[in-house]
């Protein structure tokens, strides 16, 4: 595969009966869906569940979120989601990109990317991330030197 990053964390998916629309595609909101599972299923990968957000009052949430869709996809598609930590500041924010892939040819089919913040659950106000946050995530951060896709690539 041709990922914009390395070492991606993969999700595989595959569009079932009730993810098509009128038009015969995967509907873009079925995306965002499998954005958000990708996410937790790395997140989990790290050492860090609903469980451990919850205890430890902080969760990263979606500040905001832009999504690409470059290639329409159909029922029953071999999909490849690649996800990465791609950016941090170390307290506070976060940066997660997403590459939605077919497996039978390799056309990148949706790029996604979320700018997230770490919060206190209970408040919903913006809160410096726990030991517990950085210990796991920012291992993971893709290092500086790396590049991504060019603007406008596809």
């Amino acid at each position: 595969m041709n990922w914009d990053y390395p070492e991606p964390h993969v999700f595989p998916v595959s569009p079932a009966a009730g993810d098509i629309d009128g038009l015969d595609h995967t509907n873009n909101a079925v995306y965002v869906r499998w954005c958000e599972q990708a996410g937790w299923s790395h997140s989990v990968a790290l050492g860090l569940d609903l469980g451990d957000y919850r205890r430890l009052n902080r969760a990263m949430a979606i500040a905001s979120a832009a999504y690409d869709y470059l290639l329409p996809t159909g029922l029953g598609d071999g999909l490849l989601l690649g996800t990465w930590l791609v950016a941090t500041d170390g307290r506070l924010t976060m940066e997660r990109r997403f590459q939605l892939v077919r497996a039978a040819d390799g056309a990148t089919v949706m790029r996604g990317r979320w700018q997230l913040v770490c919060i206190e659950i209970d408040s919903g106000k913006p809160r410096r991330m726990p030991p517990e946050f950085c210990a796991a995530y920012l291992p993971a951060v893709v290092g500086q030197g790396e590049q991504g896709p060019a603007k406008g690539d596809s």
